[in-house]
């Protein structure tokens, strides 16, 4: 794991094509901006392991004889780009 530490406004790039900003950071809490291509998703933890599970669980559905589609994020947990 690479430890890198920023200041508000300051940035960490990820290759050429992603770019995270610190936003806020308020007490125990950092916001940051995240710009990345459309083709990049970019999900919380606990909603990519949601995604995850649920993809997981479609897979056997559909190993088993049903035609179940892999899930999409849940409605209203979509992280959003600008």
């Amino acid at each position: 794991m690479l430890l890198l530490t920023r200041k508000l406004g300051e940035n960490i790039r990820i290759g050429d094509d992603v770019k995270i900003t610190i936003v806020e950071v308020k007490g125990n809490h950092v916001k940051l901006g995240i710009e990345a291509p459309a083709s990049v998703k970019v999900h919380r933890e606990e909603i990519y392991e949601r995604i995850q599970q649920e993809n997981r669980r479609a897979q056997a559905l559909q190993e088993g004889g049903a035609g179940a589609e892999p899930a999409a994020p849940p409605k209203g947990e979509e992280e959003t780009k600008p």
